[in-house]
């Protein structure tokens, strides 16, 4: 009787797996399976973008650790010549013997304090932070070609920590100026991965609606990174070596601890030809969501092998060329403005711990203001916007400095450049979002990085202007506050891209927006 019942039903197994293997295959882009199977925003990729966001802290504290390391700490008069220290007082301490004054934190409170950078050396003293930034703006250029077609974006993020843990050790070992300008170098061609590949790493694993949100979440950990700087640096005040060796020791734990969980991009995945891998990638993300993914799916290859498609240049499309090289421009004077106005803190006449704070809060409000924004308003609006007030703030400071001279700050002053700061946030976070949606996968991370070199260019000019406002600071504001404005204006030869999808290739992407773009134009020549 069993065995009756055993054959009766195998027929119907036989038939229900011809079935299958009849049925039509699902062929859907990456795009398409996030918007219709795995969801646009679950908690699988809520965890994956919290732990990829994590290294933004580091590329923060590597970046801004200058405000402690390379500032010029307070002096005194020695106690046998007080009195002819105070009488020559007028004339600074370059007017006084080297024996008659000393650096209140000791000479290990900063490179300018150890190596005397002052007086005739001053200008010494914005080298490394110039030099930290070139690395950057090389280093760009060289993790966006690894991120887009050899390592990918998870593999370059943990090349980035790394390199940047031992640079950044190395860095408190240095014996004279020019080895510290050398390691810093280092340094900032090291980290420059982690911001470029982070965020898009982030945003290619969630939908269209969220990738504004997810973009200016990696920027809430760089504020976190921001307000811990203070915190690392005050108890390490006597020593700029200290603040070195503990800043290398996070970005270590991070790619031993946190790396191994993080998931390549689907879609970087799916242009290398690897759709196989895509799918695990999808599938993992739509467990964690409470979804599955359909038995019968398969990724599309956007990337013939017979074409060219796989050689495609960021350079070989005039619009995209168009497009990157506006972009860059802009992000020349939000480089130059954001870096700047924080490196500026020490010509505002307030307690640099205090300074430094204020600002890096400032980033808080920025971001959630940004991610709120961003649901309701375009991109361009929205950056050309923060832009116009970054750059009004930054000449209002101005007004202030007057007043701030004549006593031991002004308040008033101190207020205009945090709003100042908070809006020159905003731009920097808005841009990097508008580039990701500018430009399609296989170009996206070369795209980001061409943006992230020019930030960094401006960012290497902003210490020299620094120095230069120790002398006036009316002139630094002046500077910043014409740039911010003049990288607003630049936006309007972009096109806005809320809402609009990502794509894979130049060529699809350009086939999609030549057909987006068609019925618009027959309207027109309706009316």
């Amino acid at each position: 009787m069993d065995e009756l019942q055993e054959l009766a039903v195998q027929p119907g197994v036989e038939q229900l797996q011809e079935a299958n293997a009849a049925a039509p295959r699902l062929e859907l882009t990456v795009e398409e399976v996030i918007e219709e199977h795995v969801g646009s925003l679950g908690f699988g990729q809520v965890v994956h973008v919290f732990l990829v966001s994590l290294a933004w802290m580091f590329d923060a504290q590597s970046t801004l650790v200058t405000i402690f390391s390379d500032a010029e700490p307070s002096w005194r008069c020695t106690g046998s010549s007080s009195s002819s220290c105070s009488s020559s007082s007028s004339a600074g301490m370059c007017g006084l013997d080297r024996g008659a004054w000393e650096w209140v934190g000791g000479r290990k409170s900063s490179i300018i304090a150890e190596w005397d950078l002052i007086c005739d050396k001053k200008f010494i003293a914005g080298i490394p932070a110039s030099l930290f930034f070139i690395g950057s703006l090389l280093g760009s250029a060289a993790h966006g070609v690894l991120a887009d077609t050899y390592l990918g974006r998870k593999k370059t993020v943990l090349l980035s920590c790394l390199l940047g843990a031992i640079t950044s050790f190395l860095t408190a070992l240095s014996p004279n100026i020019w080895v510290y300008t050398l390691l810093r170098f280092t340094n900032g061609f090291a980290r420059s991965g982690i911001g470029i590949c982070c965020l898009v790493l982030a945003t290619e694993a969630v939908g269209r609606k969220w990738r504004g949100q997810v973009g200016q979440y990696g920027f809430f950990f760089f504020t976190v990174g921001f307000l811990s700087l203070p915190i690392i640096a005050y108890p390490t005040r006597t020593s700029w070596r200290a603040i070195y060796k503990v800043l290398s020791l996070l970005p270590l734990a991070y790619s031993i601890l946190v790396i191994p969980f993080i998931s390549e991009s689907p879609r970087w995945l799916a242009v290398q030809g690897r759709t196989d891998e895509a799918i695990k990638v999808l599938t993992k993300f739509a467990k964690l969501n409470g979804r599955k993914l359909p038995s019968n799916l398969s990724i599309s290859n956007p990337v013939n092998t017979d074409d060219t498609t796989k050689a495609e240049s960021l350079w070989s499309r005039k619009w995209a060329a168009r497009r990157i090289i506006i972009l860059m421009v802009a992000g020349f004077g939000v480089g130059f403005v954001y870096y700047g106005v924080q490196l500026n803190v020490e010509n505002l006449n307030f307690n640099l711990y205090f300074t430094v704070g204020v600002n890096a809060l400032m980033e808080i409000p920025a971001v959630f203001l940004g991610s709120i924004l961003l649901s309701y308003a375009g991109r361009r609006v929205l950056f050309s916007a923060s832009s116009y007030i970054a750059g009004a703030s930054c000449i209002l400071c101005i007004l202030f400095a007057k007043k701030a001279a004549k006593s031991k700050g002004s308040f008033a002053q101190l207020g205009v450049e945090a709003v100042g700061f908070m809006a020159a946030s905003m731009a920097f976070d808005i841009l990097y979002v508008y580039c990701v949606e500018l430009f399609p996968t296989n170009v996206r991370n070369f795209a980001v990085s061409m943006l992230r070199q020019t930030l960094m260019l401006g960012a290497a000019i902003a210490p020299h202007l620094v120095s230069l406002g120790r002398l006036s600071p009316s002139i630094s504001f002046v500077m910043f506050g014409a740039l911010s404005i003049f990288s607003g204006l630049m936006t309007i030869w972009l096109p806005e891209t809320r809402n609009a999808p990502l794509f894979e290739t130049l060529e699809q992407q350009e086939k999609e927006e030549k057909r987006s773009s068609a019925p618009a134009a027959e309207m027109e020549m309706v009316a």
